[in-house]
């Protein structure tokens, strides 16, 4: 079992498998991109599939796959094959923008993939094009209506982009009001790859969760682990739910219990943070799995104790893109 200097139990990673993205989100990216990373830099599958024994060894019990958006990956299939076959895990996730998902959904369902996470910050085509710089709402929002048809759990993560999305969120809770699906209305984060400027943040998971309530006033907040990263409500009468993830305010950073490993195989213990240690070394060289695991330890018994201390002792990380740190 890992657990942190602080006592918290770390249970949980997200494992990004490629740095690259087919959208140019504007919050993430310059729309020339970034400096994407050489293939060979890359952990391999068999690498990847490798760190993911060491860790399931260590007590993590949950995996989720990110990117950049994951399904770039033409192998990606190969890697989620050998999780299914991990006894020890208890839950594998996906986050994906949904572009590239449609002919691999029903394999999915068939490995037992838990949940998929669908990034899309506007439920109408014209906000869509805009944000992502690209015109694919029509493939999205057709194999997230086939996610739906699934067996797997299925949440659309919402970014509130000021000056962009606000006029999407209440036709969003009306499409979580139809389907059975938990919309995660999520504050704005400044990885943004130099995109732009951010220096404030209007739309928090107050103001948020205030601008919900002047259209759906009457919800019940519902139960959630106290690792939960969102605060969920229920509406009465709909099918759905929604959820606010104070990503920016970091209010849930006290009982986190995630790490995070980026496509290069950077370890990160916290997301305001800077990388820590580098499991590529070890894991290209072959070296024993002693030497991954007493890095990964060594690691997650320096933790810092919440996203304000990291970026305290860190330094400014702001600059980085969320693609190459790994959803």
């Amino acid at each position: 079992m890992l657990i942190d200097n602080h006592d918290r139990v770390i249970n949980y990673v997200r494992l990004a498998v490629t740095d690259r993205c087919n959208l140019r989100c504007n919050y993430c990216m310059p729309e020339e991109g970034i400096d994407f990373a050489r293939k060979d830099a890359l952990l391999s599958i068999g690498e990847l599939s490798r760190l993911c024994d060491v860790l399931t060894g260590l007590g993590v019990d949950k995996i989720r796959i990110t990117g950049g958006e994951p399904f770039v990956r033409k192998d990606l299939m190969r890697l989620l094959e050998h999780l299914a076959g991990i006894s020890s895990l208890r839950e594998i996730s996906i986050t994906t923008n949904a572009t590239l998902i449609g002919p691999h959904i029903e394999q999915l369902e068939r490995l037992g993939i838990h949940s998929v996470n669908v990034s899309m910050d506007a439920i109408r085509p014209e906000t869509f094009a805009r944000i992502t710089r690209r015109d694919h709402f029509h493939v999205v929002y057709e194999n997230l209506m086939r996610l739906l048809d699934s067996k797997m759990e299925v949440r659309v993560n919402f970014i509130v982009l000021e000056g962009q999305n606000e006029d999407d969120i209440y036709p969003m809770m009306e499409f979580q009001k139809t389907h059975a699906v938990r919309v995660r209305f999520l504050e704005e984060m400044p990885f943004n790859g130099g995109s732009r400027d951010f220096r404030t943040l209007r739309w928090n998971h107050h103001k948020i969760l205030e601008h919900i309530r002047l259209r759906y006033p009457d919800f019940e907040k519902l139960p959630a682990p106290i690792t939960s990263t969102s605060v969920n409500y229920q509406i009465s009468g709909h099918k759905g739910s929604f959820g606010i993830i104070p990503s920016f305010s970091r209010t849930f950073c006290g009982s986190c219990n995630r790490l995070r490993v980026t496509a290069t195989g950077d370890l990160i213990t916290c997301l305001y943070g800077k990388p820590v240690a580098s499991l590529f070394t070890p894991l290209r060289a072959g070296l024993e799995d002693s030497f991954i695991k007493e890095a990964i330890v060594r690691a997650v018994g320096s933790r810092s104790r919440d996203g304000f201390e990291a970026q305290q002792k860190h330094g400014p990380v702001f600059g980085s893109s969320m693609t190459s740190i790994g959803g």
